[in-house]
């Protein structure tokens, strides 16, 4: 078990941050590369042309060992829609076909699909969740009945962005390779926080916006491609993305063959001096925590207020990850009050349809959990009891 990190933050501490999910407080570290990146373009001279491309497969190798594919299938991105969008560019799809989302999903892994079905005449099936006991395995159990034969593709998360419910992606993947389909899956509400081996799995496109558990700033991403999207046509035709693209003096020397691997598809402008240091530094730290440990915190750390929680009459789904989770809340307590509670306390967490989601990272402590613990119990008017927290 590692200790509270909160020491790498820059986090007020009267603040109290359990919203991960919304977006990651910067790295002390990162901020520096980011102050680093700026100051080094006051001397462009000082910019070589391995510049260009050295930071850029840095951050390949680091994510990669963290989900554990080679490095040259990792390409960078701007966004998480960007890789989406990349993916159904390169997904052959014909009328009478399917694919799959998940209800409620985040929209960045459902507007690409919504067109692609009106422009191929193909369906988008749009699973549900059922009424269950354990809504986890009913719900999963349902998104292996969504895919057949004429599935091309199930797009996903590991976990549902709004209420931290678990998918079995290892099982999701089988019964779509079975039918022919890929399995695309937007990690970015759980890579870095929950262990991910893309490869065992069986994951055909991984894509992850790095601003939440990557620990990286805005406006950056990265995206694992698997065999099947290789050889497919990118969203940009950049110049890096070209082989012999090092060798700055024969640029107009045009070529048409693409980089090896999964560099195609990185995104125009990828070598930005300033968010590709600053991503570097948090996921080096992902790295030396270990999102196995990162969830283990996590867990320890909510483990007694989840159970006063569900004494107040909160549910938690049952399966939900220990990085974010959905607290639903009953009918008796009013959620404007709730609301108010948490502001009056400046605890930050998100309301997502019927859930307050809570995120907790390594930064976040006892004290966190004790003024939101104060809040459920101010909301719902019941004195709350004297308890013993970790630290």
């Amino acid at each position: 078990m590692i200790a509270c990190q909160r020491h790498a933050f820059a986090l007020p501490p009267d603040a109290h941050y359990i919203n991960c999910a919304y977006m990651s407080p910067l790295l002390k570290a990162a901020e520096e590369a980011g102050i680093a990146g700026m100051r080094r373009k006051r001397d462009p001279s000082g910019i070589k042309p391995a510049a260009f491309f050295e930071d850029c497969d840095r951050v390949r190798r680091l994510f990669a060992r963290i989900v554990n594919v080679p490095n040259q299938q990792v390409a960078l991105i701007p966004s998480a829609s960007y890789g989406i969008a990349t993916v159904v560019r390169n997904i052959h799809v014909a009328k009478g076909q399917n694919m799959v989302v998940l209800h409620e999903q985040f929209p960045s892994n459902v507007y690409s699909w919504r067109r692609l079905a009106k422009e191929s005449g193909a369906a988008l099936r749009t699973v549900v969740p059922p009424e269950a006991p354990n809504r986890t395995e009913a719900l999963n159990a349902r998104l292996l009945e969504s895919i057949d034969e004429d599935t091309a593709a199930i797009a996903v998360g590991p976990v549902h962005w709004a209420d931290g419910t678990e998918l079995d992606l290892a099982a999701l993947a089988k019964h779509a390779h079975a039918m022919g389909a890929a399995l695309v899956v937007d990690g970015t509400q759980s890579v870095g926080a929950l262990p991910m081996d893309a490869q065992a799995l069986g994951v055909d496109a991984l894509i992850c916006a790095a601003y939440k558990w990557l620990l990286g700033p805005y406006s950056i991403g990265v995206m694992f491609l698997g065999p099947r999207f290789l050889d497919g046509i990118p969203l940009e035709e950049t110049w890096t993305a070209r082989q012999g693209s090092e060798n700055f003096g024969a640029l107009v020397r045009y070529n048409d063959r693409y980089q090896d691997g999964a560099l195609r598809y990185d995104a125009g402008g990828r070598s930005n001096f300033v968010l590709v240091p600053m991503l570097i530094e948090g996921l080096k730290q992902v790295l030396a925590w270990g999102p196995a440990n990162i969830q283990a915190y996590c867990k320890a750390l909510m483990h007694e207020m989840l159970q006063e929680a569900q004494q107040l009459g909160y549910r938690v789904a049952k399966g939900s990850s220990a990085h974010l989770f959905g607290l639903h809340v009953p009918g008796h307590i009013a959620r404007d009050r709730l609301q108010a509670e948490l502001a009056r306390r400046r605890v930050s967490v998100s309301v997502r349809g019927e859930a307050i989601r809570i995120s907790p990272h390594v930064y976040n402590n006892a004290e966190d959990v004790a003024a939101l613990g104060d809040a459920l119990f101010a909301a719902s008017r019941a004195p709350r009891p004297a308890v013993s927290l970790p630290a």
